[in-house]
Protein backbone atom coordinates (compact mmCIF):
# COMPACT_ATOMS: atom_id res chain seq x y z
CA UNK A 1 0.00 0.00 0.00
CA UNK A 2 1.48 3.72 -1.23
CA UNK A 3 1.97 5.00 2.32
CA UNK A 4 1.98 8.60 1.25
CA UNK A 5 -2.18 7.80 -0.06
CA UNK A 6 -2.64 6.27 3.55
CA UNK A 7 -1.11 9.21 5.09
CA UNK A 8 -3.19 11.62 3.25
CA UNK A 9 -6.35 9.48 3.48
CA UNK A 10 -5.95 9.27 7.49
CA UNK A 11 -4.82 13.19 7.45
CA UNK A 12 -7.97 14.55 5.23
CA UNK A 13 -10.62 12.10 7.72
CA UNK A 14 -8.64 13.60 11.15
CA UNK A 15 -9.40 17.24 9.20
CA UNK A 16 -13.10 16.33 8.46
CA UNK A 17 -13.71 15.31 11.98
CA UNK A 18 -12.31 18.34 13.21
CA UNK A 19 -13.81 20.35 10.61
CA UNK A 20 -17.28 19.03 12.12
CA UNK A 21 -18.13 16.46 9.42
CA UNK A 22 -20.19 13.53 11.05
CA UNK A 23 -18.51 10.86 8.54
CA UNK A 24 -16.03 10.88 6.17
CA UNK A 25 -14.96 8.36 3.22
CA UNK A 26 -12.75 7.89 0.32
CA UNK A 27 -13.62 6.11 -3.35
CA UNK A 28 -11.88 5.75 -6.67
CA UNK A 29 -13.01 8.22 -9.12
CA UNK A 30 -14.73 6.19 -11.89
CA UNK A 31 -17.63 5.34 -14.04
CA UNK A 32 -20.80 3.95 -12.33
CA UNK A 33 -21.56 1.69 -14.26
CA UNK A 34 -24.22 0.28 -11.95
CA UNK A 35 -26.06 3.29 -11.34
CA UNK A 36 -26.34 4.31 -14.98
CA UNK A 37 -28.45 1.55 -15.99
CA UNK A 38 -30.68 2.76 -12.67
CA UNK A 39 -30.36 6.26 -14.01
CA UNK A 40 -31.35 5.41 -17.32
CA UNK A 41 -34.40 3.03 -16.49
CA UNK A 42 -35.26 6.19 -13.83
CA UNK A 43 -35.32 8.94 -16.27
CA UNK A 44 -37.39 6.38 -18.63
CA UNK A 45 -39.96 6.05 -16.35
CA UNK A 46 -40.60 9.60 -16.18
CA UNK A 47 -39.78 9.83 -11.98
CA UNK A 48 -37.84 12.94 -12.35
CA UNK A 49 -41.05 14.38 -13.51
CA UNK A 50 -40.44 18.35 -14.38
CA UNK A 51 -37.10 18.13 -13.19
CA UNK A 52 -35.54 18.15 -16.39
CA UNK A 53 -32.09 19.19 -15.59
CA UNK A 54 -32.39 15.20 -14.13
CA UNK A 55 -31.47 14.23 -18.05
CA UNK A 56 -28.77 16.79 -18.40
CA UNK A 57 -24.80 16.02 -18.45
CA UNK A 58 -25.32 11.96 -18.12
CA UNK A 59 -22.02 11.44 -18.50
CA UNK A 60 -20.93 13.72 -16.25
CA UNK A 61 -22.88 12.63 -13.69
CA UNK A 62 -22.10 9.25 -13.74
CA UNK A 63 -17.81 9.84 -14.08
CA UNK A 64 -16.41 12.70 -12.19
CA UNK A 65 -13.32 12.91 -14.21
CA UNK A 66 -15.21 14.61 -16.66
CA UNK A 67 -16.19 17.12 -13.64
CA UNK A 68 -12.14 17.18 -12.53
CA UNK A 69 -9.35 16.87 -14.71
CA UNK A 70 -7.06 14.23 -13.45
CA UNK A 71 -9.32 13.74 -10.79
CA UNK A 72 -8.20 10.00 -8.89
CA UNK A 73 -10.58 10.23 -5.72
CA UNK A 74 -14.06 11.33 -4.64
CA UNK A 75 -13.69 12.36 -1.24
CA UNK A 76 -17.48 12.06 0.65
CA UNK A 77 -18.81 13.61 3.63
CA UNK A 78 -21.90 13.93 5.56
CA UNK A 79 -22.58 16.58 7.79
CA UNK A 80 -25.67 16.90 10.65
CA UNK A 81 -28.42 19.03 10.33
CA UNK A 82 -30.83 17.50 13.23
CA UNK A 83 -32.39 19.87 15.03
CA UNK A 84 -32.11 20.86 19.12
CA UNK A 85 -36.00 21.71 19.00
CA UNK A 86 -38.81 20.81 16.41
CA UNK A 87 -40.90 23.23 14.81
CA UNK A 88 -44.78 22.70 16.33
CA UNK A 89 -46.99 21.60 13.74
CA UNK A 90 -49.80 22.21 16.32
CA UNK A 91 -51.85 25.12 14.02
CA UNK A 92 -48.63 25.43 11.82
CA UNK A 93 -47.54 24.19 8.38
CA UNK A 94 -45.12 21.92 7.92
CA UNK A 95 -41.11 22.89 6.75
CA UNK A 96 -38.48 20.04 6.39
CA UNK A 97 -35.91 20.25 9.07
CA UNK A 98 -32.94 20.71 6.95
CA UNK A 99 -34.99 24.06 6.21
CA UNK A 100 -35.21 25.59 9.32
CA UNK A 101 -32.14 28.35 9.34
CA UNK A 102 -29.67 29.00 6.56
CA UNK A 103 -29.28 27.50 3.38
CA UNK A 104 -26.89 24.81 3.76
CA UNK A 105 -25.53 25.06 0.27
CA UNK A 106 -24.12 28.26 1.09
CA UNK A 107 -23.00 27.28 4.84
CA UNK A 108 -21.42 23.72 4.30
CA UNK A 109 -19.51 24.65 1.09
CA UNK A 110 -17.74 27.19 3.12
CA UNK A 111 -17.23 24.99 5.76
CA UNK A 112 -15.50 22.67 3.10
CA UNK A 113 -13.32 25.60 0.94
CA UNK A 114 -12.03 26.07 4.93
CA UNK A 115 -11.04 22.38 5.02
CA UNK A 116 -9.21 22.31 1.85
CA UNK A 117 -7.47 25.08 2.03
CA UNK A 118 -6.29 23.69 5.31
CA UNK A 119 -5.25 20.69 3.86
CA UNK A 120 -3.52 22.36 1.24
CA UNK A 121 -1.01 23.94 3.76
CA UNK A 122 -0.17 20.61 4.98
CA UNK A 123 -0.36 18.37 1.79
CA UNK A 124 0.51 21.27 -0.80
CA UNK A 125 -1.25 22.21 -3.82
CA UNK A 126 -3.63 20.05 -5.57
CA UNK A 127 -6.50 20.28 -8.14
CA UNK A 128 -10.28 19.96 -6.30
CA UNK A 129 -13.84 20.87 -7.10
CA UNK A 130 -16.24 20.74 -3.98
CA UNK A 131 -19.92 19.99 -4.31
CA UNK A 132 -23.12 20.42 -1.83
CA UNK A 133 -25.82 18.92 -3.54
CA UNK A 134 -25.11 20.93 -7.04
CA UNK A 135 -23.95 20.17 -10.06
CA UNK A 136 -24.46 16.86 -11.92
CA UNK A 137 -22.65 14.66 -8.89
CA UNK A 138 -24.32 11.10 -7.70
CA UNK A 139 -23.42 12.37 -3.87
CA UNK A 140 -25.39 9.16 -2.54
CA UNK A 141 -23.84 6.57 -4.57
CA UNK A 142 -20.65 7.95 -4.24
CA UNK A 143 -21.27 8.21 -0.04
CA UNK A 144 -22.56 4.62 -0.44
CA UNK A 145 -19.25 3.17 -2.25
CA UNK A 146 -16.76 5.47 0.33
CA UNK A 147 -18.68 3.43 2.95
CA UNK A 148 -20.31 6.26 4.82
CA UNK A 149 -24.10 4.33 4.83
CA UNK A 150 -26.53 2.22 2.97
CA UNK A 151 -29.34 3.04 0.72
CA UNK A 152 -33.11 2.31 2.70
CA UNK A 153 -35.86 2.00 1.27
CA UNK A 154 -36.68 5.70 1.22
CA UNK A 155 -33.72 6.32 -1.36
CA UNK A 156 -32.04 8.34 1.50
CA UNK A 157 -28.66 7.19 2.67
CA UNK A 158 -29.28 5.48 6.36
CA UNK A 159 -26.08 5.21 8.87
CA UNK A 160 -26.34 2.99 11.62
CA UNK A 161 -24.96 5.33 14.17
CA UNK A 162 -26.89 8.77 12.93
CA UNK A 163 -29.55 7.87 10.81
CA UNK A 164 -30.13 9.70 7.53
CA UNK A 165 -30.59 13.37 9.37
CA UNK A 166 -27.78 14.96 7.46
CA UNK A 167 -26.14 16.84 4.25
CA UNK A 168 -24.23 15.24 2.10
CA UNK A 169 -20.93 17.17 0.35
CA UNK A 170 -17.86 15.94 -2.17
CA UNK A 171 -14.32 16.69 -2.61
CA UNK A 172 -13.21 15.77 -6.17
CA UNK A 173 -9.87 15.61 -6.66
CA UNK A 174 -6.36 14.63 -8.26
CA UNK A 175 -4.91 13.61 -4.77
CA UNK A 176 -4.27 9.12 -4.87
CA UNK A 177 -5.58 8.03 -1.73
CA UNK A 178 -6.85 5.34 -0.14
CA UNK A 179 -10.53 3.66 -0.87
CA UNK A 180 -12.96 2.51 1.90
CA UNK A 181 -15.31 -0.50 1.34
CA UNK A 182 -19.12 -0.02 0.69
CA UNK A 183 -20.83 -0.84 4.11
CA UNK A 184 -24.03 -3.38 4.79
CA UNK A 185 -27.54 -2.80 4.55
CA UNK A 186 -29.26 -2.83 7.68
CA UNK A 187 -33.22 -2.15 6.77
CA UNK A 188 -34.32 -5.63 6.88
CA UNK A 189 -37.62 -6.52 6.49
CA UNK A 190 -38.94 -3.10 7.73
CA UNK A 191 -41.29 -1.11 5.39
CA UNK A 192 -41.88 1.85 7.67
CA UNK A 193 -40.58 4.44 4.94
CA UNK A 194 -42.92 2.74 2.34
CA UNK A 195 -46.85 2.28 4.35
CA UNK A 196 -46.00 5.69 6.25
CA UNK A 197 -45.81 7.67 2.67
CA UNK A 198 -49.04 9.36 1.74
CA UNK A 199 -48.42 9.47 -2.00
CA UNK A 200 -47.12 6.47 -2.91
CA UNK A 201 -43.93 7.90 -3.95
CA UNK A 202 -41.83 4.73 -2.96
CA UNK A 203 -42.77 2.73 -5.15
CA UNK A 204 -40.33 0.07 -4.78
CA UNK A 205 -37.40 -1.20 -2.67
CA UNK A 206 -35.15 2.12 -3.07
CA UNK A 207 -37.00 3.62 -6.39
CA UNK A 208 -39.33 6.86 -5.20
CA UNK A 209 -41.35 8.51 -7.53
CA UNK A 210 -40.37 11.76 -7.34
CA UNK A 211 -43.57 13.37 -9.26
CA UNK A 212 -45.45 11.88 -6.52
CA UNK A 213 -42.99 12.96 -3.94
CA UNK A 214 -44.46 15.62 -1.43
CA UNK A 215 -40.94 17.14 -1.77
CA UNK A 216 -40.99 17.70 -5.37
CA UNK A 217 -44.63 19.06 -5.04
CA UNK A 218 -43.46 21.93 -3.22
CA UNK A 219 -40.24 22.43 -4.39
CA UNK A 220 -39.34 21.52 -7.76
CA UNK A 221 -42.76 21.51 -9.60
CA UNK A 222 -43.09 25.27 -10.85
CA UNK A 223 -46.64 24.50 -12.28
CA UNK A 224 -50.16 24.02 -10.17
CA UNK A 225 -49.81 20.94 -7.85
CA UNK A 226 -51.88 18.08 -9.35
CA UNK A 227 -55.05 17.23 -7.73
CA UNK A 228 -53.64 13.63 -7.05
CA UNK A 229 -51.83 15.90 -3.88
CA UNK A 230 -54.82 16.64 -2.62
CA UNK A 231 -55.62 15.11 1.02
CA UNK A 232 -52.62 13.77 1.20
CA UNK A 233 -50.26 16.68 1.71
CA UNK A 234 -50.18 16.64 5.73
CA UNK A 235 -49.72 19.75 6.05
CA UNK A 236 -46.07 20.19 4.53
CA UNK A 237 -45.58 23.10 2.74
CA UNK A 238 -42.18 22.93 1.94
CA UNK A 239 -40.58 19.41 1.95
CA UNK A 240 -41.47 16.89 3.53
CA UNK A 241 -39.64 14.39 6.24
CA UNK A 242 -42.45 11.80 6.82
CA UNK A 243 -40.21 9.14 5.25
CA UNK A 244 -36.82 10.20 7.71
CA UNK A 245 -39.30 10.67 10.97
CA UNK A 246 -40.65 6.89 10.50
CA UNK A 247 -37.32 5.20 9.88
CA UNK A 248 -35.57 3.40 13.32
CA UNK A 249 -32.74 4.30 12.30
CA UNK A 250 -33.39 7.84 13.27
CA UNK A 251 -33.72 7.42 16.92
CA UNK A 252 -29.69 8.00 16.95
CA UNK A 253 -29.91 11.47 15.40
CA UNK A 254 -28.53 13.83 17.88
CA UNK A 255 -28.89 17.70 17.51
CA UNK A 256 -26.41 19.63 15.23
CA UNK A 257 -23.98 22.28 16.68
CA UNK A 258 -23.64 23.97 14.07
CA UNK A 259 -25.13 27.70 15.05
CA UNK A 260 -26.01 28.53 11.64
CA UNK A 261 -28.50 26.01 11.71
CA UNK A 262 -30.62 27.20 14.28
CA UNK A 263 -34.11 27.12 13.73
CA UNK A 264 -35.94 30.80 12.67
CA UNK A 265 -37.75 32.25 15.76
CA UNK A 266 -40.30 33.58 12.99
CA UNK A 267 -40.74 29.75 11.22
CA UNK A 268 -41.80 28.90 15.74
CA UNK A 269 -43.82 31.68 15.71
CA UNK A 270 -45.81 31.39 13.00
CA UNK A 271 -49.32 30.04 12.74
CA UNK A 272 -51.36 28.61 9.79
CA UNK A 273 -53.42 32.28 9.62
CA UNK A 274 -50.39 34.50 9.87
CA UNK A 275 -48.55 31.87 6.72
CA UNK A 276 -52.05 32.38 4.71
CA UNK A 277 -51.37 36.46 5.14
CA UNK A 278 -47.69 35.86 3.45
CA UNK A 279 -46.48 39.33 1.74
CA UNK A 280 -43.10 39.23 -0.61
CA UNK A 281 -41.98 41.69 2.13
CA UNK A 282 -42.42 38.96 4.65
CA UNK A 283 -40.85 36.29 2.76
CA UNK A 284 -38.12 37.73 1.25
CA UNK A 285 -37.19 39.09 5.12
CA UNK A 286 -38.14 35.53 6.80
CA UNK A 287 -36.44 33.29 4.32
CA UNK A 288 -33.22 35.69 3.21
CA UNK A 289 -30.81 33.32 3.73
CA UNK A 290 -32.93 30.10 3.25
CA UNK A 291 -33.45 26.94 1.05
CA UNK A 292 -36.70 27.95 1.05
CA UNK A 293 -36.13 30.89 -1.11
CA UNK A 294 -35.39 28.63 -3.87
CA UNK A 295 -39.16 27.91 -4.48
CA UNK A 296 -39.76 31.76 -4.46
CA UNK A 297 -42.68 33.88 -2.98
CA UNK A 298 -44.82 32.47 -5.79
CA UNK A 299 -44.42 28.77 -5.41
CA UNK A 300 -44.52 28.91 -1.54
CA UNK A 301 -47.74 30.97 -2.23
CA UNK A 302 -49.01 28.59 -4.01
CA UNK A 303 -48.56 25.57 -1.31
CA UNK A 304 -50.04 27.48 1.33
CA UNK A 305 -53.14 27.97 -0.84
CA UNK A 306 -53.27 24.39 -2.25
CA UNK A 307 -52.90 23.46 1.60
CA UNK A 308 -55.62 25.30 2.55
CA UNK A 309 -58.37 24.81 -0.21
CA UNK A 310 -57.88 21.05 0.83
CA UNK A 311 -58.40 21.61 4.37
CA UNK A 312 -61.36 24.15 3.91
CA UNK A 313 -62.94 21.19 1.73
CA UNK A 314 -62.63 19.03 4.57
CA UNK A 315 -63.98 21.44 6.82
CA UNK A 316 -67.02 21.10 4.13
CA UNK A 317 -67.57 17.32 4.45
CA UNK A 318 -67.53 17.36 8.17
Amino acid sequence: MNSTAEKYSQLIKSKAKSFGFQNCGISKADFLEEDARHLEKWLKNNYHGEMKYMENHFDKRLDPRLLVEGSKSVISLSYNYFPEEKISALENYKISKYAYAEDYHEVVKEILRELVAELQTEIGEFNFRVFVDSAPVMERSWAKKSGIGWVGKNANLITKQSGSFYFLAEIICDLDLVSDHETTDHCGSCRKCIDACPTDAIVSEKIVDGSKCISYATIELKNEIPDYFKDRMEDWMFGCDICQDVCPWNRFSAPNLQNKFKPNDSLKNFKKGEWKELTQEMFSEIFRKSPVKRTKFAGLKRNIEFLNRSSDKNSEIL
